[in-house]
């Protein structure tokens, strides 16, 4: 039996990774949350993780909310940061993996091509710079690790296609993004890439988002297309938006990594959106 400690367990990707190893006998997920355990808290790691003696961690926690670590800098570097380092140094004392979850926005954004895993990083803002430090962290102080890259992640939870389903139900147009470019990705094609390697000693800093590539206003007329909603997009500009944190223009990566390794290929997002819109339908039934 195969113990996987999940942390950030109730969130999109940790229900994903439930969801596929729930029929599994040879492997069982221990979940939890800040509530649970307390990744920042580094003697509470290693007592969990010793009381535990898992097979692996899989790092899902994070502090994702883009523009408030802008504003709470220490926060995020004490979750983003401090908590894997905390993982790591538990991980190695304990002879298990770490699988760590991290983000395109480590890399500055402004590429005309897709960012490969050993590309220059170059983080514009709080959330990329402590994500960026968690990074290395972890490559300090774990020995068997799996760095996972990803972006524009959706699944069972609070994301963009439900926030664009919500404003379809009140409104005939919205005004969305168009010039930061990226891959909209399912937690379902990520949890099974992670399954791809996390049994294996096929380690290092891997790239990990559905094939293809749109706008966020291209992904918000799919949505609309997929659920049958007459709802017009306008197109804006980042500076239009005006957010508080910078977002990475060009946020597409090359799943580069896997492809030389592995034969695991992400499904194309076109694909992977239309089984999650499909899904969605049978959660309201």
């Amino acid at each position: 039996m195969k113990k996987l400690i999940i942390t950030g367990g109730n969130g999109q990707l940790g229900r994903a990774i439930n969801e596929l190893y729930k029929n599994r006998e040879d492997v069982v997920c221990i979940n939890t949350d800040v509530d649970e355990l307390d990744i920042t808290d580094l003697a509470a790691v290693q007592a969990f993780v010793a009381k535990e003696k898992p097979y692996a961690i899989v790092n899902c926690a994070a502090h994702t909310a883009v523009d408030a670590c802008e504003d709470q800098e220490e926060l995020a570097y004490k979750i983003n940061a401090i908590g894997p380092r905390n993982l790591a140094i538990a991980a190695k004392q304990n002879d298990a993996k770490l699988m760590h979850i991290s983000t395109d926005y480590v890399f500055a954004g402004n590429a005309d091509k897709p960012y490969r895993e050993f590309d220059i990083t170059g983080p514009q803002g709080v959330y990329g710079a402590s994500k960026l430090a968690g990074e290395n962290f972890v490559r300090e102080f774990a020995d068997k690790y799996f760095i996972i890259r990803t972006a524009w992640l959706y699944g069972d939870g609070k994301n963009f296609v439900k926030t664009m389903l919500r404003l379809a139900e009140t409104r005939d147009e919205v005004s969305v993004v168009n010039d930061q470019v990226g891959s909209p990705t399912s937690t379902k094609e990520l949890a099974k890439a992670m399954d791809v390697l996390l049994f294996t000693d096929n380690y290092g800093t891997f790239h990990g988002t559905c094939e293809g590539v749109c706008s966020w206003a291209d992904f918000a007329e799919e949505i609309f297309r997929l659920a049958g909603k007459d709802v017009k997009v306008n197109r804006i500009t980042s500076e239009e938006f005006a957010a508080k944190a910078k977002r990475p223009a060009y946020s597409v990566l090359d799943n580069y990594m896997l492809k030389l390794t592995t034969d695991f290929m992400f499904a194309d997002w076109k694909v992977a959106i239309a089984e999650y819109m499909e899904w969605l339908l049978v959660q309201e039934d």
